[in-house]
């Protein structure tokens, strides 16, 4: 009998959905669109579909399901199992877990993207072997994930690594949160591309574009590169004395600019380090899948404790 666990990682646009072996093997892939604009309570129901015909799938093929790990954004209580907030995807209290158990007939979990992202990166991708990692995830926001001896730490309310959201230039740019200065509003690829596009007067003009100009020499992408960078520096600064960490993994889409982003952060960091240790940075491994993994794994453990 071929044990494999159900594990689908929610996005606001698309679902990345796979089959999983205890070994972290994937058996089948799948992508689906998450169709937000439809209401939470549809994306609810287009979730355990999808959760229910991968068991199928995973059936006719002679494998047995045993669990299903599900990943959202927003704010997650991994205890209870509930969606408390997204604006994503719209989810306000909704009880995922609970509602999968009862659809599929077995254990189920739920984790916040970022932080089984992090599980994912920490066990299986650029932070294994290694005790104290923070993955944090650069795309249009930026969050953190912290992982400590294989265990995400969730916090307190579901909302731990919010790392985005520290106010790293007073008066700077405005937050999708409603403050200024915050890491995400200076450093994320949005605001990246967006205020490359206000100062060049490019409105296509995307993070990407402003590392490769940077990369070939341009002036203007340049300054806005650096300014990212520096910024980014401050943020992570601010994280290592909370946290301490061995490795910090940079991931997210910001990571696709490779040795553009890793080297020039490494030495800005490097400049402001004092009395702390400076943790070593590098390039997350598993892409855009280390979410769907990172559930794959919140189901295995969920089934560990079950049994």
């Amino acid at each position: 009998m071929t044990e494999v666990v159900i594990a689908l990682d929610v996005g606001g646009t698309g679902m990345k959905c796979a089959l999983v072996r205890p070994d972290g093997t994937v058996q089948h892939e799948e992508r689906h669109p998450t169709r937000a604009e439809r209401g939470p309570a549809a994306v609810t129901e287009n979730i355990l579909d999808i959760a229910e015909s991968l068991a199928a799938t995973a059936r006719a093929g002679g494998l047995t399901p045993v669990a299903t790990g599900i990943a959202v954004p927003g704010v997650v209580d991994e205890v209870t199992g509930v969606a408390v907030w997204s604006a994503n995807v719209g989810f306000r209290d909704v009880p995922l877990r609970d509602l999968a158990r009862q659809r599929l007939d077995m254990p189920a979990a739920l984790g916040h993207d970022v932080r089984v992202g992090a599980l994912a990166e920490a066990r299986l991708g650029a932070g294994r072997g290694r005790r104290h990692v923070l993955f944090v995830a650069i795309g249009t926001g930026i969050a953190a994930g912290l992982v400590v001896d294989g265990s995400g730490y969730p916090g307190a309310h579901g909302a731990a690594g919010e790392l985005g959201h520290v106010v790293v230039r007073p008066g700077g740019s405005v937050c999708g949160c409603g403050r200024r200065g915050c890491l995400e509003a200076e450093s994320s690829a949005k605001s990246i591309g967006r205020r490359y596009a206000e100062l060049s007067g490019d409105p296509e003009a995307t993070a990407f574009d402003v590392a490769t100009r940077a990369a070939a020499g341009e002036e203007l992408a340049g300054r806005v590169w650096r300014d990212a960078i520096e910024a980014l520096a401050d943020g992570l600064l601010t994280a290592q004395a909370l946290y301490d960490v061995g490795v910090v993994v940079l991931g997210g889409g910001l990571a696709e600019a490779g040795d553009d982003l890793i080297q020039p952060v490494r030495a800005a960091v490097a400049e402001r380090i004092t009395f702390h240790r400076s943790p070593e940075i590098v390039r997350a491994e598993l892409g855009d899948t280390a979410g769907c993994l990172g559930a794959a794994l919140l189901a295995l453990d969920s089934l560990q404790g079950d049994r």
